[in-house]
């Protein structure tokens, strides 16, 4: 069976992929807040959806390595040199983030593809047909 995961480059269980994705900051940073992502498996296909709300396609990198998936995004904060009064609250700073995800060894990397539309990202990974077993023939000699 073939396998989608959370790749960590210092660990390889699963249990510390959670452990990174739950305790790695506090609620309100805004460089450790991570989208949201729900991965499908079809037979001919993976399918990521990743919910990126205020932003667009032009924000986000998507990079395919050796089976490693990474998507990352820099979005900063719009200065503005000329203000009318003082910040009572300000919540709406730059964000970042960066996931990866080690992909099985069926993919055809060259024909991944991706989408963005209302917020939502979605990037399909086409599996390879897989090779079929065969029986060979012994001659005699």
């Amino acid at each position: 069976m073939n396998t989608l995961s959370f790749f960590n480059p210092r660990f390889t269980s699963d249990l510390f992929d959670v452990i990174d994705r739950n305790f790695s900051g506090t609620e309100n940073s805004s460089k450790c807040s991570l989208p949201r992502v729900d991965v499908r498996e079809t037979k001919d296909e993976y399918l990521l959806d990743m919910e990126l709300p205020g932003s667009s396609e032009k924000d986000v990198e998507i990079n395919l390595k050796d089976r490693i998936l990474s998507i990352s995004s820099v979005k900063e904060d719009k200065k503005e040199e000329k203000l009318d009064g003082e910040w009572l609250i300000k919540e709406r700073v730059s964000k970042s983030f960066s996931r990866s995800f080690t992909l099985p060894e069926d993919i055809d990397s060259e024909k991944v593809s991706a989408g963005f539309k209302n917020g939502l990202l979605t990037i399909s990974i086409p599996r390879r047909a897989q090779a079929k077993a065969r029986t060979i023939a012994i001659t005699a000699g």
